[in-house]
This record gives structure tokens, sequence and C-alpha cells, in this order.
């Protein structure tokens, strides 16, 4: 949705078919036992002077990356104690081994592609590169993967990689396991030096020099690994164990991990002021914030000189305040996200009149309440995961993400995604069905979500899901508004809008498609606002585009919703659907007569011929149309109206604007009344229908307010109110409206924003 999908550009389509092929290749060599045609040696040699090249700055910083979704395998699922240890000599090519595992060590540093790779070895000393998918990058630098790191693998992957060497492939978080030097499962040859039987004291120590390095996740292992706990601690030294991992839980965002020790610290004392402290935290970060205040009642009772705690229960009740009434300071958020990068921002999600039901052929949509008005605010949602592409950045994260199987390819930060969210699930468990309850196609999970107390991240499922669910974003949909605006001003064609940027937000993944939408989503950084576009009434299912249906060339052309599982059957798509060849033809021909002469018209000072030509296009192409505009919107004129309202605002010529202004609303199925020209005073200006939504529709309003000072000055506030409105659904918010648009500005659009 907005996202920047290149699945018929055919250079991505050559590279899509190369990597059929590529596959096609290996799966014919599936089952075979490898036949090495390196030494041990010169496999580390050659994978330590890639290292070195990359760090020589050899590989462009803005390089486009392809990631390939490799064909869809399942986590493991199976316990430890079922599996059968196994060798690299074991291992057969394009062969999951289920019902094994394999312990293995890495012997040299991490580089990083589109996976973090080092080179392991086996207990017999046999080497193989490693590729690890869906990592966190800071796995590389914070030492829990260096030489001689042991790792175990469920289930290895052995697959032929891309320069016709082997190696192990992990995509799913759960399948592999980091395993401490002191932990039963090393091997001894591969042990460091016996601490025989420590104290707990001594654990919590080595956990604590950790933690103050800032390697969050390597004081865990200490805190955790059976001795910090099974050590024969006092209770106080007990608590205070599970006090500090929880603190280290909550720098690696583990708050579900963080929760369970608080929650035991305070079964042993109720009142600890740190374990209320934390939980509190962990809650809040959960988006918890009724029962994040619950707790910080209680601690600030018990503690009231708690300066900090006081400073995090004001932030709390903030979020709780969002939560139920939908009201934000939009010029802040406006504020922050510009300068933060990335752009996450420290807010609720408010849900409005709104709420999930079965529809009748398209699965489950979002519906509303009650009735709603248009510009009102449905729900204001924070993105689940969100990946940031900085155009401003000197390096990308761009990627090229290919999937043979469903033979699409999107560029933009998709794979980043995919492995944010990977990441948010396996960290946080509790979260596991906000995400995985969403549209998922035809794929079938693994219906075990937890061995060995560890959660089961199924990485396929969340790659389908986030394709179907995925939204392209800006920054800002202020900036987009603007930009698009000053596009507009140069040339009558709409240039689709895709974004780099995306995320996932789930409540407004429910909402179905339609080309003739009702409902319109905005961003400010991660915030999704979604507002009403139309009034509404209670039970009215809310639509908006998951493709805008318009496009470079001169038609407008059913949009492809295959992967949705539906065609789209909005008044438009039926209307174009009905309309007979003849006058599809007649109307193509005619849209590019008007784009030409529009082109025409901006670069000439005698403007009055070329303006008669385009009014007699215009009213040829009006007869294409069967239905009347406040059925069916009349996607291919709306612009060529507004620019000829410009045109004659411009030319001092308001009678003229007016009534091409009116034409540029009735096109797109406005149905209004008053504000026609003679004006009868004490006569309203009255939007009686909303029709189809767009961002030159609030410069539409303007150039009426404008014209409206000087022949209906009762007029022109009203007008003024609409362009307010407007402006509010397209940018989400109304509050930045003065700083962008003014009836004093010198563009006749209002514009004042350059």
């Amino acid at each position: 949705m907005d996202t920047h999908d290149v699945s018929q550009v055919s250079e991505y389509m050559q590279a899509l078919q190369r990597q059929k092929q590529t596959l096609q290749n290996a799966q014919s060599r599936k089952g075979q036992k490898p036949k090495p045609t390196k030494s041990r040696d010169q496999i580390i040699m050659q994978f330590m002077f890639r290292q070195m090249m990359g760090r020589n700055g050899t590989v462009d910083g803005h390089a486009l990356r392809s990631s390939f979704v490799p064909p869809a395998y399942y986590p493991s699922v199976a316990p430890l104690s079922e599996l059968k240890k196994v060798l690299i000599k074991d291992l057969t090519l394009e062969t999951h081994h289920r019902g094994s595992y394999i312990l293995v060590r890495a012997v040299t540093s991490t580089d990083r592609m589109t996976a973090i790779m080092t080179v392991v070895e086996d207990e017999k000393g046999n080497v193989l590169m490693l590729q690890l998918y869906n990592q966190e990058e800071q796995l590389a630098t914070d030492g829990r993967l260096v030489e001689r790191t042991v790792m175990l693998i469920k289930e290895p992957y052995l697959k032929i990689m891309a320069d016709g060497d082997y190696g192990l492939r992990v995509d799913h978080l759960s399948d592999i396991r980091f395993i401490p030097d002191h932990d039963p499962l090393v091997p001894s040859a591969w042990k460091g030096r016996s601490k025989g039987h420590a104290s707990a004291g001594f654990w919590k120590i080595k956990g604590n020099d950790f933690f103050n390095q800032a390697a969050y996740y390597l004081a865990i292992d200490w805190y955790t690994y059976s001795e910090a706990l099974d050590s024969s601690p006092t209770v106080e030294e007990g608590l205070t164990i599970r006090l500090n991992r929880a603190l280290a839980c909550l720098k690696t965002h583990q708050f579900d991990a963080a929760l369970c020790d608080v929650e035991l610290t305070l079964s042993n004392n109720g009142s600890s002021e740190k374990a209320l402290f934390r939980k509190s935290q962990a809650l809040y970060y959960l988006q918890r914030f009724q029962e994040s205040c619950e707790v910080h009642k209680v601690l600030s009772n018990a503690y009231p000189n708690n300066t900090a705690a006081k400073s995090e229960f004001e932030r709390a009740i903030a979020r709780l305040a969002e939560e139920r009434s939908g009201k934000y300071p939009f010029r802040g958020l406006q504020r922050v996200a510009t300068k933060r990068r990335p752009p996450l921002l420290d807010h609720a999600t408010y849900t409005g009149p709104v709420s999930v039901r079965a529809t009748e052929f398209r699965g489950r949509g979002l519906f509303t309440t009650e009735a709603v008005r248009a510009g009102d605010l449905l729900f204001c949602e924070k993105a689940f995961a969100h990946a940031f592409h900085d155009d401003t950045s000197e390096t990308t994260n761009l990627s090229l993400l290919m999937n043979t199987e469903t033979q699409t390819m999107t560029m933009g930060t998709q794979a980043e995604l995919i492995s944010l969210i990977a990441q948010k699930l396996y960290k946080n468990p509790s979260l596991m069905s906000t995400f995985t309850d969403l549209y998922h196609g035809s794929y079938t999970p693994v219906d075990i979500s937890e061995v060995d107390g560890i959660p089961v991240v199924d990485t396929f499922l969340i790659e389908r899901t986030m394709s179907l669910n995925c939204f392209g974003c800006p920054v800002s949909s202020r900036a987009s508004h603007i930009a698009t605006i000053n596009e507009n001003k140069a040339q009558l064609e709409k240039i689709k809008k895709q974004f780099h940027s995306c995320g996932i937000w789930p409540l407004a993944s429910y909402i179905n498609h339609s080309c003739y939408s009702n409902a319109r989503r905005s961003f400010i950084g991660d915030m999704m606002l979604v507002r009403a576009t139309q009034d509404l009434p209670p039970n009215a299912e809310l639509t908006f585009w998951y493709q805008t249906p318009l496009k470079h060339d001169t038609q407008i052309k059913p949009l492809k919703l295959q992967h949705w599982g539906f065609q789209c059957s909005c008044l438009i798509c039926q209307d174009l659907h009905e309309t007979g060849g003849v006058d599809l033809t007649k109307r193509r021909r005619l849209f590019a007569d008007l784009v030409k002469t529009h082109q025409s018209l901006l670069r000439t000072r005698k403007q009055s011929a070329g303006i008669a030509k385009m009014e007699g296009i215009l009213a040829t192409l009006e007869k294409t149309y069967r239905r009347p505009s406040s059925e069916v919107p009349r996607l291919e004129i709306w612009e060529a109206y507004l620019s000829l309202a410009a045109v004659h605002a411009t030319s001092s010529q308001p009678g003229k604007a007016i009534e091409f202004a009116f034409k540029t609303l009735k096109s797109l199925g406005y149905v209004i009344e008053g504000g026609q020209i003679p004006h009868t005073p004490g006569r309203k200006l009255l939007v009686r229908e909303w029709g189809l939504m767009m961002d030159g529709l609030v410069g539409c309003w303007m150039i009426l307010c404008r014209m409206y000072c000087d022949v209906a000055p009762d007029l022109a506030d009203q007008a003024e109110d609409y362009a307010r409105t407007t402006y509010r659904i397209c940018v989400g918010e109304d509050e930045t409206f003065g700083d962008t648009y003014s009836r004093f500005s010198n563009q006749v659009n209002g514009l004042i924003v350059a």
C-alpha cells in the first residue's frame, strides 16, 4: 500500500528470473553430500579478505542490495531433548535436517550484508559459512557473536550460496541459540577455564560489569545462566539479581521478560521501589498505559520523593489521556517528526468510533460504531513496527526484496521491516496475536507458539503478513501534501506517490480497499491518522486506497488486487467495466489532448485560445461518461477544471474562477448548495455530499475563499472552513493550516509554504 512495487519493471523481472533459475539449479542437488572444493584455511582467508575489502570502503554505501526470500520453511518446533546431535559431515545440500541439531563455534569475526555472516566450525574442525537473517545489527558489535562464540542451530539448513559455496542459513530467530561458555552443552574442548562453584555474588558482579559496559545481553546471560539463580543465593541476592536482569531487559526491549522478573520480586517484596518503577516502565513500553498508571499510583504513594518516577507518571498520564480522547499536540508532533531520525514518536494509539467486524465477501473490515462527519478522527495508531529510509543520509538501507514464490518485488525498507517485526515478537511474545491475527493469504503457520520456554517466531509468516499489510509512508503527510501541490502547479497529471519508508499499523490493516474511499490515512512520524472523508452513518464499512487508481498514463485502469484475494467492485471500477470500448478509446485520446493543451497553456502568454480549447475538450470528455458525477467521480478531468479555476482567478475573473472551482468539486462527486454567483446574501455555502478526497481540493476551496472576498464576502469564511476540513483530512491535523495556507498568500491557491 503506497510501497514501491517494481514487479513489472523489466530489469528487476530479469533479476527475479535469474534467482528462480539459481534456486532450481540448487534444488537439483537436494539431498547430495557437498563436495568441498576449498580447504579450511582457504574458506577462512576468503571470508577475511571480503571483510577487509568492505572495511576499506570498496562497498558502495549507496548501492542497492538485493534480498531474496527463500522458499518458505517452518521454524523448528521440536524440543531440544527430541533432537539428535549431528556434525557438518552429516549434512546434505538444500535440506532442512528435521530431528537434528548442530553445535558450531565462530572462528572469525562477523561481516554484514543482507545477513550477519561468520565462518563456524564443528567439534571436528570442519568449517562452513553461517548466514544469520533477521538478527539485530548490534549482534555483531555488542559481544554476543564474536570469535569463539558457541551456537546451537536447531534442524539446520545447508544451502548452496550465491557464490556456489556451501553455508548454513538460519532465517528463524528461534532456530538459533547463543550458548555461554559455562553451559553444559558446550563441548569440553571448547570450554574456557573452569570457575568452579562460584557464589551468586560472583555471577551478579560479572553481570553488573557487563551492564556497566552497555553489554546488556551478556549481562542478562550472567544474571540468568543457572548459577546466578541456582548457586544458593540468599533471598536478598536473588531479588537483586532479578531486579538487575529486569533493568537489562528494559534496555534490550524485552519488556515481557522484565515484567516477569519484577512480578517475582514483588511477590516477595510488594513495596520494592525499584520493582514498582521497572514494572511501570515495562507496562508503558508495552503501551499498557492504564496499568502503568495504576502501578505509578502505588509507587507515588509509597515513595513521594522519587522525582524520576513522578516524571514517568506524568508521561504515562499524558499517554492515557491521548488513548482515551484522541487529542494530541499535533503541531508538536510535526516538529518532532521533522527533526527525529528515525521519526519514532512517544505517543499512544487512540481508537475512536470504529470496530473490527466480518464483512460479507472480504473477510474482516473496519466499521463505524456511530455516525461521523467528514474530517472526524476515526483513529490515530502508533506503528507496530516502522522501518525508516532517510533520503538525506550518505548511506542507504534500501533493498530490493524479491519473492520468487509470490512473483513480487518491492524497493524500500521491507526487508528491514521483516527483521524488526521478528525481533519484536521474539522479545515480547505477548504481542504475537496483534500481528499474527492479520490477513496472511494462503500461508498456513505452525500451531506451536513456544518450545523449551522460547517463543517460536515464523519469519515466513511475518513476510507474507507484512507483504499484505505494509503501508509505505512519508515522514510527514504535510510535507508530502505541499510537494504534491507544488507538482500540480507544473503539470496536469497526478504523480503517484511511492514511499521507501514503511510500517505495520494493525488496526488500519483491517480497512478494505475501494477506489471510491470514504476514509483517508495520513502520517506524522510513525503515527498514522485516519479520518472520515465523508459523513458516514453507524455501521458503515470504512475503505481507503491500497493503491491509488490514478496512473501516469492517459487512462484509469482496474487495480491488481489479487494478492489480497478480491477485485475492487467500487462504483468507479464498475463504471469502467460497463463503459464501452469506443467511449474508453475516445476518452483516452481526449485526455491525451487535454494534457498537451494544458502544457502548452503553461508555456504561452496568450492563454485565451488555450483556455477555450481546454474547455471544449472537457465538454466533449464529459459526454463519454454515462453516470452522473455524483455517483461516479470523473478522475480524468478534475485537475483540468482546477487548473482553469486557477487561471481565471489569476486573471481577476472571479465569476469564471468560482464556476470552474465548482466544476472541480462536482467532477469528484461533491454535491454543494449555495455559493454560486450571483450570490443571494444570507444564503450559506453547504456541502450536502462529500466526494472523493484529493490534496488539490484544499487549494480549490482557497480559490473560492479568495474570490468570495471580492464578490460575496459572507461566504469567504465558510469556504476557508471547508479548506481547513479538507486540509485536516489530507494532512491529519489542522493546527498547521495557518502555517501552510492563507487567503492573503501571493499564490492563487493560498499556499504560503514553497
